[in-house]
C-alpha cells in the first residue's frame, strides 16, 4: 500500500454518469480525498460512502475534492450515488489496474482493501488510512484534513 510522503500514480477511469475522470482533473480543483471501497450496497461500504457524504460540505468549504473507488460497474455505481444521494464521484475500476496501484486490492488479488488517502495538488500522500471493518478512522482523516485547512 502506498505510504504518506509516496506520489500518488495517475489515472482515468469512468464515473457514475460515464464521464471520463482523471487524477490530474481532480487534483486541479485542490486536494483530494481518494477512498477506496470493497462494494457497492454492502453495510459497511454504505456506512463509509454515506460518512464521507455527510462530511462532505465540509471537504468542499475547505477546497478538498473527494472521490469513491472500487470495481463496480458504471451503471452499479450510478445505482449506489442514487440511493444514498452521495454528491462525489465514484469512479469504476473494474480491471482494478489503479487499486493495484495504490496496493489496495486484497490478499491474493481478492477483493479491496478499505483505505483512504489525502493527495495534494503535486500528487503527494499526504495521509492514509487503513481499516477494513470499521469506518471511524476513514472519517477521522476526513476531520482532521477540515481542521488542519481552517487552523
Amino acid at each position: 500500500m502506498l505510504k504518506i510522503g509516496d506520489t500518488a500514480p495517475d489515472f482515468e477511469l469512468q464515473d457514475q454518469a460515464s464521464h471520463a475522470t482523471s487524477l490530474a482533473s481532480l487534483l486541479d480543483k485542490g486536494p483530494l480525498i481518494i477512498f477506496f471501497y470493497p462494494i457497492d450496497f454492502s453495510p459497511i461500504c454504505t456506512a463509509q460512502a454515506c460518512a464521507m457524504r455527510d462530511n462532505f460540505s465540509g471537504l468542499t468549504q475547505v477546497g478538498t475534492q473527494i472521490v469513491g473507488i472500487s470495481p463496480q460497474s458504471v451503471s452499479s455505481h450510478r445505482r449506489f450515488a442514487e440511493q444514498f444521494n452521495l454528491p462525489f464521484p465514484l469512479l469504476s475500476d473494474s480491471n482494478k489496474k489503479v487499486i493495484r496501484d495504490f496496493g489496495t486490492d486484497g490478499p491474493l488479488g481478492f477483493g479491496v482493501r478499505r483505505a483512504t488517502f489525502l493527495v495534494d495538488t503535486s500528487k503527494v500522500i499526504k495521509s492514509r488510512v487503513s481499516a477494513e471493518f470499521f469506518v471511524g478512522s476513514h472519517v477521522d482523516l476526513i476531520k482532521q484534513t477540515i481542521a488542519a485547512a481552517t487552523a
